[in-house]
């Protein structure tokens, strides 16, 4: 950013090619969802088995294919966004992302998406605007040796260990007992390695963008330790993203996994590049103001949803928390069982087994 005219931010050139990319990245994720769900319906329905149990055979659907490449495109320009922006600034333009898939699932997949749905949509807009106007200034960092400075700090260190201990409890106690009934276990570990991915990416992808303007970043190690980490965090990313999108609503999937995803990886930039410092303290209060309008409309985009017509009675969700998010949760996920087809109920009595 750079002071412009009466004292206001004015975006740098490449704040605003992040912005761009993120933007772009952001439709092709919102469509992917969309598609790899039809993906993983198709190739459980001729499979009896779903990515929520265990199973493997959208591998062979080219429906799902067809999805993992849209997705892959928006992640590519997602990995691209970071090499020119921060974090705080590119992370929750994903809140579009989320309006695409619910657009999207309300003519494709029958998941209905009402006025306040539409006004959830509307506040994450209003939100990433007021964000984009605030957002930090981009580090000017000259080798990946002072990225691995920032990653060895105490304190980012002790982020890291808490996430490591986090995710292996979640994978191994809770996923088995809970996995098919909270949606909050999958998408947690979806988040909680998808903020250390972001921190990688934005190392690794800084370090593409020296070398490609002549200052050779390759030859380090800690280069290719941030490719590992990106690799190892990517793919338990994807399974559990399958095994989310597969046992439950896509309404509900999204908006819950923006939520923590983009609350984690905002956490963890501020820790490790300090985005903060330096900033004055309206600007950190618009942001985060605007960060809690985004949040606050994806939630509105799926705990609203015909939430007045929802038996009250009646939940198949096993509780994890008494918080109300999540028993709101899991009245929503009993309320999208009873609409579905008859061969959608078939499927899930098939994955309950």
């Amino acid at each position: 950013m750079r002071a412009g005219v009466g004292g206001e931010q004015e975006l740098s050139a490449d704040n605003v090619r992040g912005i761009v990319l993120a933007l772009i990245s952001s439709g092709f994720i919102g469509g992917s969802f969309i598609i790899k769900k039809k993906g993983l319906r198709r190739a459980a329905a001729a499979s009896g088995i779903g990515a929520g149990v265990g199973g493997h055979s959208y591998l062979l659907e080219p429906l799902w294919w067809v999805g993992m490449i849209t997705m892959i495109v928006g992640e590519v320009a997602n990995f691209v966004a970071y090499a020119f922006a921060p974090p705080v600034l590119v992370t929750p333009l994903g809140a579009l992302s989320i309006i695409v898939s619910a657009v999207l699932a309300h003519f494709i997949l029958n998941e209905k998406l009402h006025a306040l749905g539409v006004l959830g949509c509307v506040m994450c807009i209003t939100g990433s605007m007021v964000i984009v106007i605030h957002a930090p200034q981009e580090q000017e960092i000259t080798s990946v040796k002072e990225i691995w400075k920032l990653a060895t700090q105490p304190s980012f260190l002790l982020y890291v260990a808490m996430v490591i201990v986090m995710v292996s409890v979640l994978m191994f106690h809770f996923s088995p007992l809970w996995g098919h009934s909270n949606v909050l276990i999958y998408t947690a570990i979806c988040s909680l390695m998808g903020s250390l991915s972001v921190m990688s990416v934005k190392a690794l992808g800084t370090s593409l963008k020296l070398t490609f303007e002549g200052t050779n970043q390759l030859v380090y190690p800690e280069t290719w330790f941030f490719v590992l980490v990106v690799a190892t965090c990517v793919l338990t990313q994807l399974n559990y993203l399958n095994k989310a999108l597969d046992t439950f609503n896509t309404a509900i999937v999204s908006p819950i996994y923006y939520v923590m995803f983009t609350t984690l990886t905002i956490l963890a930039s501020i820790i490790m590049f300090k985005d903060w410092s330096g900033q004055s303290i309206g600007s950190i209060t618009s942001e985060i103001c605007g960060l809690i309008v985004v949040l606050s409309g994806t939630i509105l985009l799926h705990v609203t949803k015909d939430y007045e017509r929802i038996p009250q009675s009646r939940s198949i969700y096993a509780p994890l928390s008494p918080s109300l998010t999540t028993r709101l949760t899991g009245e929503l996920l009993d309320h999208v069982e009873d609409t579905r087809t008859d061969e959608e109920k078939v499927l899930r009595r098939q994955e309950m087994f």
